[in-house]
């Protein structure tokens, strides 16, 4: 049987690996019908996953990600192809921006004179809206 072995390191702490392993997961679980149990551990987790001709592992921890696979007779034909696409998801996973990671962008993109200014106040077509708007209801004489 062909095999497939993928190493990836990185520097997201386990908790962030984790969620990269969960959101793997469901790609495979539903781009490729797949199989996948998680078993969370203390300092490492295992993915394991399958379908007809295909089983492997994904081992998680705060430093890695270990894929092993094995491919049938079927599959085995197409093994680079396989892998590089296996490669390819991984990477766009870990380089997706992790939650926080968008504001602290935007922050960053701003000039110090951006960040000093005052909020806008709202334009004057919309202060005069505002004061000619109508009641929502009247209250009715007796």
């Amino acid at each position: 049987m062909p095999d497939i072995h993928i190493h990836r390191e990185h520097h997201l702490g386990f908790k962030e690996a984790r969620k990269v392993a969960f959101a793997w997961a469901e790609q495979a679980e539903a781009k490729f019908d797949m199989e996948c149990t998680y078993e969370e551990g203390k300092t490492e987790d295992l993915l394991t996953f399958s379908r007809t001709g295909v089983k492997g592992t994904l081992l998680v921890d705060g430093h890695q990600f270990e894929m092993r696979a094995q491919l049938g007779f079927l599959f085995g034909a197409f093994k680079d192809r396989i892998e590089a696409e296996i490669g390819e998801q991984l990477d766009a996973l870990l380089n997706a921006p992790h939650p926080g990671a968008k504001a602290h962008a935007a922050d960053k993109k701003k000039s110090p004179e951006a960040a000093a200014k005052p909020a806008a106040k709202p334009a004057a077509k919309h202060a005069a809206k505002a004061a000619t708007a109508k009641p929502a209801a009247k209250a009715k004489k007796p």
